[in-house]
């Protein structure tokens, strides 16, 4: 089971995270996995808000977001 987290950065893009984890994880745990990997990369700084960030089980598409590859 995967989760998605996406997370609004300072360039004004938001990344999209998989974040693998049981169905009951806690959101700040996945939260922390999605932003401790985009800290890791390449990507402008990422926000720190909890409340800035978009959490939903691959199960259940998020329809209006808009996702960015790389």
């Amino acid at each position: 089971m995967f989760w998605m987290v996406a997370l609004l950065a300072q360039d004004g893009l938001e990344y999209v995270y998989r974040v693998y984890a049981p169905d009951d994880a806690l959101p700040a745990d996945l939260f922390w996995a999605a932003f401790h990997c985009h800290d890791e990369g390449p990507h402008p700084r990422a926000s720190d808000r909890f409340d800035s960030a978009v959490i939903w089980r691959n199960s259940q598409p998020h329809t209006d977001l808009t996702t960015h590859q790389y």
